[in-house]
């Protein structure tokens, strides 16, 4: 390729080995421009937000302070406010205690359909709470979840109501929002410590 000076005034082109015109002067800085902007929006759109982590490694819940955070790395990535079970204090002794477990588990699975905006099982009763409950003689219970809001009410002011109280069955339940980015980032087998 060759620049050619031999056309009209102003209108210098990149001319081909063959002597035809590739590009005038005015086009090779509009497409200049163009790649420079489409650049600098990629860049921008890169810096506007933190990074989002891809995964955790524990879930701790802190029942008192009604608070759940996700821990990456010894550090907490995402915190987020909860309800819990209408009868929150203590731990989880059996069956209709309305009572949020606490200790050592595991989330194991997952339901996309639930009866609330998703769900995240807690690998409650663990060996030690089955024992107990059979010294005790009672059931200890299951189907502890990490959950959204109840898919059934369509209400704005009554789910409104579900952000200022605790009303599960002994669950751990956030907004939809919410839900969904803990659905996005915490894996099956992740760690969840839930202390009083």
């Amino acid at each position: 390729m060759t620049y050619d000076k031999t056309t009209e005034p102003g209108r210098a082109v990149l001319a081909s080995a063959a002597g035809r015109p590739l590009l005038t002067r005015s086009r090779c800085l509009l497409v200049a421009y163009m790649v420079a902007g489409l650049i600098a929006a990629m860049l921008a759109g890169c810096a506007s937000e933190s990074p989002k982590p891809t995964r955790v490694d524990l879930v701790q819940v802190k029942k008192a302070e009604r608070k759940m955070q996700l821990i990456r790395d010894g550090k907490v990535v995402r915190e987020y406010r909860v309800a819990l079970g209408e009868q929150p204090r203590g731990h989880k002794m059996q069956e209709g205690d309305e009572r949020t477990p606490e200790g050592d588990y595991v989330l194991d699975w997952r339901n996309p359909n639930s009866r609330f905006y998703k769900s995240i099982h807690i690998s409650y009763p663990n060996e030690r709470d089955i024992h107990l409950a059979r010294f005790t003689g009672v059931d200890p219970g299951g189907m502890i979840m990490i959950h959204g809001q109840p898919n059934y009410i369509r209400s704005a002011k009554v789910l409104a109501e579900y952000k200022r109280r605790d009303w599960t069955d002994g669950c751990i339940a956030v907004q939809n929002q919410e839900m969904e980015e803990i659905w996005r980032i915490v894996r099956d087998g992740t760690p969840i410590k839930i202390l009083p």
